[in-house]
């Protein structure tokens, strides 16, 4: 008895109750977090939440780690965390920016402009201290980052940490996750939509999802300027990307062409295309009429394969100069990175972990995949250099001060914004520079649910005492509704702006609202909804930036009212 006593209490002759007591309470708690996330009721979880209110009874009972210790575990699993998020975002983070996605990235920013004024409002209005709306705001947006950012910044300007923060995050999370689900119920009849047409207009691909959607099309040539011309100047004429991939011609009985720059276009040829839907239209116009053609109808003379890129020595090489069509005979038509199809121009750079998909004959195909190599067991192997690299430049970014007007000292980007855009730039820069930057989705993944699983049960088992008290309390309550205030208002005045303003597809919207959020639950919800991508493609295009502002944003707030 004594032994499980001193288990759970600590040894009293060992530092901080000794490294069993310290790591079998991180350990349970984990644990039994992780086991409640898996409880789901109309679909909705609160998912690793659960983690952070069981490290707050644990802390209450006084089942405890050292302080010392404590503090290094949080810091630590934060920037595990925050870096793991910034390798995956940072390919794709300042793409997001282009075309359709930069009035997507507009409304984010607005969601989240409204959910700082709302908080600031209340905050003004009730006299609440802002560490406690800090709190709140992180838990009713549900970013768990953010919640990071904001102890991380006040124990950089007071020098001191402050339980309200977590115990606020704590009290709005479920109604955070909850209220984004209500106020999507609440959009759906405020905008009077029909979903049918809404999904049948999110699958087709047009509106703001254009340039990053991708459709396939077969047209006949019939239009007689272009007899005799080549693919080359026919994309010149045209000025806009499109790939294609197959040719039929009907005087030859070859059906293995591979087409290129110099392949010469003909009256009745059939090409098979791969373009964006905004320039499906403008192509069947030069090019003739569109056509339905069955091409299994040719036999297997010419295939389609995806291939993975898994050799080191192709990261950043454009596809013009790796010369796959004029060595190995195939065609690289597209490339899906970080789940977004993008076409396959010569100037493209390739990366590690890309799926190119490759058009020609079977030996062809199969002499591409040695050259790109196309196995897996490569991609298993986990690149730490820029990890440990980019944690090192973190941490040194993070303590480089900086100053706002107004504020008399300086201030930091501390442990959450310092590795975040320090792992950013290493995701997006590193294959441009040769720097193999690339983890599976599964190690990044791991890396980053450890983190953030040690972070949120060491800020349970910090507050536990204090948090009880506050929930017991009035104040307690009141906070609830503060929470379901800053989770709505954005939400639906978001909802309306991006419907009537911007003009953006129903299930696109909510997509874009999820990641405003930084809410999972929520996509999921969504696309329970339909079985179009489109509210996948849209969290997926404004979470990046929508994290960063949130991390951000929220130190800020604590730097200039704390």
């Amino acid at each position: 008895m004594e032994i499980l006593r001193n288990l759970f209490y600590g040894f009293p002759d060992l530092w901080g109750g000794g490294v069993a007591h310290s790591v079998m309470i991180l350990a349970l708690v984990i644990t039994l977090g992780l086991c409640l996330g898996k409880i789901r009721v109309k679909g909705v979880s609160l998912g690793l939440a659960w983690i952070l209110f069981i490290g707050l009874v644990f802390g209450h009972f006084s089942l405890n780690l050292d302080e010392h210790l404590l503090h290094f575990l949080k810091e630590f699993g934060l920037i595990l965390f925050v870096y793991s998020i910034g390798l995956e975002v940072g390919p794709s983070f300042f793409s997001s920016f282009k075309n359709g996605g930069r009035s997507l990235n507009m409304l984010s920013i607005i969601v989240i402009a409204l959910s700082i004024a709302t908080t600031l409002g209340i905050f003004y209005a009730s006299g609440t201290s802002i560490t406690s709306m800090a709190g709140i705001l992180s838990g009713a947006v549900t970013n768990t980052p953010g919640l990071g950012a904001a102890q991380q910044a006040f124990s950089d300007l007071r020098h001191i940490d402050a339980p309200s923060i977590a115990a606020g995050y704590a009290i709005a999370y479920p109604m955070g996750v909850l209220g984004v689900i209500l106020s999507f119920v609440i959009l759906r009849f405020a905008l009077h939509i029909n979903k049918e047409k809404e999904e049948s207009e999110a699958k087709s691909g047009k509106g703001h999802l254009e340039a990053m959607t991708l459709n396939t099309f077969s047209v006949k040539i019939t239009n007689k300027m272009i007899f005799g011309d080549t693919v080359k100047q026919v994309r010149e004429l045209l000025g806009r990307d499109f790939m294609i991939s197959k040719i039929h011609r009907p005087d030859s009985d070859e059906h293995h062409e591979i087409v290129n720059g110099h392949t010469v276009l003909n009256e009745d040829d059939v090409v098979f295309i791969v373009a964006h839907p905004a320039v499906q239209e403008p192509i069947i116009a030069l090019l003739g009429e569109q056509v339905e053609m069955d091409w299994e109808q040719f036999g297997n003379e010419l295939i389609t394969r995806r291939i993975l890129i898994t050799k080191p020595g192709i990261n950043g090489k454009t596809i013009s100069q790796m010369q796959i069509r004029s060595n190995l005979g195939t065609n690289i038509t597209r490339v899906n990175r970080a789940g977004v199809d993008l076409i396959a121009t010569p100037s493209l750079k390739l990366q590690l972990g890309d799926r190119v998909t490759v058009v020609g004959t079977e030996l062809a195909i199969s002499h591409t995949e040695k050259v790109l190599g196309n196995q897996m067991k490569r991609l298993n192997y986990p690149n730490l250099i820029p990890i440990f690299l980019g944690i090192m430049l973190g941490c040194i970014v993070a303590n480089i001060p900086f100053f706002i007007p107004g504020i008399s000292e300086s201030l930091r980007l501390g442990l959450t914004g310092g590795p975040l855009i320090v792992a950013i730039l290493i995701g997006y820069f590193g294959p441009k520079h040769n720097l193999v930057t690339y983890n599976t989705i599964s190690a990044n993944l791991m890396i980053r649910e450890i983190g953030i699983c040690i972070f949120l049960a060491c800020v349970g088992l910090g507050t536990g005492e204090q948090f009880i008290q506050t929930v017991a309390t009035e104040s307690g309550m009141i906070w609830i509704l503060y929470g379901i205030a800053i989770t709505m208002i954005p939400i639906i005045l978001g909802g309306i702006i991006g419907r009537y303003a911007f003009h953006i597809n129903y299930y696109t919207l909510l997509g874009v609202l999820a990641g405003a959020n930084t809410n999972p639950s929520a996509l999921a919800y969504v696309r329970d909804q339909t079985s179009a991508d489109a509210p996948s493609v849209g969290y997926a295009n404004v979470y990046p930036f929508a994290m960063f502002l949130r991390i951000v944003t929220i130190q800020i707030i604590i730097f200039v009212f704390g």
